[in-house]
C-alpha cells in the first residue's frame, strides 16, 4: 500500500484538504496504515487528481487563505478497489522500547523500570484512542479494525504487566550501567 491508496481511502468516506489528510493520517485510525507526510501526500494527491481519480475546488472564507478540498471520483473508487486486492505487504513494526529491552543488560534498573512504566502509559495510551475512535464511529469495518487493534494492544500491555520483573531483572546492578549522554 502506497500514499496514493492512503489519500484514495481517506477520500472515499468524504472530502477533505491536503492538510486534512495529513492529520488523519497521523493522529487519527489512518495513522496505522502507511507513513505520509506533506511531502508526499500533495505529490500523490496532484498526481490523482491529473489521471481524473480526484476532483478539486477551492473554499474561501473571510480573512483566511482559499483552501483546496479534494474528492474522490468513480475512477477513483475503481482505482482503490484494484490497489485493495492486492495482497497486502508484511506489516512493519519498529519499537525503540524492544530495542531497549534487548540491551537491559546495559541500563540501570531505574532507567529500565522508567522505559517500562513509559511503555505502559503508551500502551493505555492507545487503548484509550483506539477504544474512543470505536466509540465515535458507526463504520462497520472501522469497528473490526479497532477491535483488532485493541486486543493487539491489550495483549502487548498484559504481556507486559506480566512479564516486567524478569525484564527488570537483566538490568544492570552495578553502578557502570549506562547514562544518558549530556
Amino acid at each position: 500500500m502506497n500514499i496514493r491508496t492512503l489519500c484514495l481511502a481517506i477520500l472515499n468516506f468524504g472530502q477533505a484538504t491536503g492538510y486534512e489528510i495529513k492529520k488523519m493520517s497521523s493522529e487519527t485510525h489512518y495513522a496505522y496504515f502507511v507513513d505520509a507526510s506533506y511531502g508526499s501526500i500533495y505529490p500523490a494527491l496532484n498526481k490523482l487528481e491529473a489521471e481524473g481519480f480526484l476532483t478539486s475546488h477551492e473554499e474561501r472564507e473571510p480573512g483566511k487563505p482559499a483552501r483546496k478540498v479534494y474528492s474522490i471520483t468513480e475512477a477513483g473508487r475503481t482505482e482503490l478497489t484494484t490497489h485493495m486486492v492486492e495482497p497486502p505487504k508484511q506489516d512493519t513494526f519498529k519499537s525503540e522500547f524492544l530495542l531497549i529491552a534487548m540491551c537491559a543488560e546495559l541500563l540501570d534498573r531505574e532507567t529500565l523500570v522508567n522505559a517500562i512504566d513509559h511503555r505502559i502509559k503508551q500502551l493505555e495510551n492507545d487503548l484509550e484512542f483506539i477504544n474512543k475512535s470505536c466509540r465515535e464511529t458507526e463504520h462497520e469495518g472501522t469497528k473490526w479494525i479497532a477491535d483488532y487493534g485493541h486486543d493487539c494492544q491489550k495483549n502487548s500491555l498484559e504481556y507486559l504487566i506480566k512479564n516486567r520483573k524478569k525484564l527488570e531483572s537483566l538490568a544492570k546492578v552495578s553502578s557502570q550501567a549506562l547514562t544518558p549522554a549530556e
